[in-house]
């Protein structure tokens, strides 16, 4: 084992903030992902916290604010399971920086994207118990991480629309893969927010704010937005990523790998976000000239 219990065939990008993607062995051996092989992206240091003093404050446009212990969210709530697939925005990124450099980037590979069943409770739950009022249309959440890069310093946040945090799959998780949340991973308390970029699913959370407007904070008005070619990052500049687009590459046989003739089996993934479903999955052996459909196993 590495750092914070994790496999020594991580891939790092960086220690400090530990960023580290899935070795394509480990993505590719089952359709869970294993904690001690789940991708990490961090914005700063992984903070300590004490799970008996912590507590969730809920407020904003609601017509009661909440402070909750885990004690009540675990008592007070149902408890739920989601299998969920989480993708960081730059997954893949490498390809792109083959064709252009993309200054300042990560080359992240395709194992930054991981599926683990995270247990908790609904956020709409706990949203109803704070009646969201009627100009409320986002949900905001705040890490209790402090993030460096940002200008000026401030801890990780971003928001979803308030109809999508209302779905049942949309979880505050403190579970993953039936083992307590480990700390680089968000403990004591997560959000799980399937078929958004990674982002929005905020570790170590500690505020929730019910808002007429997304948020404003660096990682969402800044950083995480989709740029023109010739743009330039800025608050504001560009459009805001949410959604994750479609995305698919093949584990194994990996690059260069010689196969023998005949039937092969390929692993490997595909996934998109919101209501999209993967229905087929083509392959093609001669570089894209032609395409088969394969039967998937």
């Amino acid at each position: 084992m590495s750092r914070y219990d994790k496999r020594a065939d991580l891939i790092v990008h960086e220690h400090e903030p530990f960023n580290a993607e899935t070795g394509l062995a480990a993505l590719a051996d089952g359709p869970l992902t294993a904690a001690d092989a789940f991708y990490v992206r961090g914005h700063g240091p992984v903070p300590e916290i004490d799970p008996a003093a912590w507590r969730l404050r809920v407020h904003g446009l609601v017509e009661r604010e909440l402070e909750l212990s885990l004690e009540t969210l675990r008592e007070g709530f149902r408890e739920r399971d989601v299998v969920a697939t989480l993708q960081c925005a730059g997954n893949r990124r490498e390809g792109l920086i083959a064709i252009r450099d993309i200054p300042g980037e990560a080359p992240w590979g395709p194992g930054a994207t991981g599926t683990a069943a995270w247990t908790g409770v609904a956020l709409a739950d706990v949203l109803a118990l704070a009646g969201p009022l009627d100009e409320g249309a986002h949900v905001g959440f705040v890490g209790a991480d402090s993030s460096p890069e940002a200008e000026p310093v401030q801890p990780f946040g971003g928001s979803i629309p308030l109809d999508k945090a209302c779905r049942p799959e949309v979880l505050l998780a403190w579970a993953m893969n039936g083992e307590p949340l480990p700390p680089v991973h968000g403990a004591p308390l997560r959000v799980v927010v399937p078929g958004y970029i990674g982002a929005r699913s905020v570790k170590w959370l500690e505020r929730i704010e019910l808002r007429s407007r997304p948020w404003h904070g660096y990682f969402q008005h800044v950083a995480y937005r989709l740029l023109p070619e010739d743009g330039a990052p800025g608050p504001g500049a560009g459009m805001p990523l949410g959604l994750v687009a479609l995305n698919a590459d093949v584990l194994s046989p990996a690059d260069g790998d010689t196969v023998a003739a005949g039937p092969v089996e390929l692993r490997g993934y595909a996934f998109a976000g919101g209501e999209r479903h993967v229905a087929r999955v083509d392959v093609s052996l001669d570089g894209g000239a032609t395409w088969s459909q394969a039967e998937l196993l």
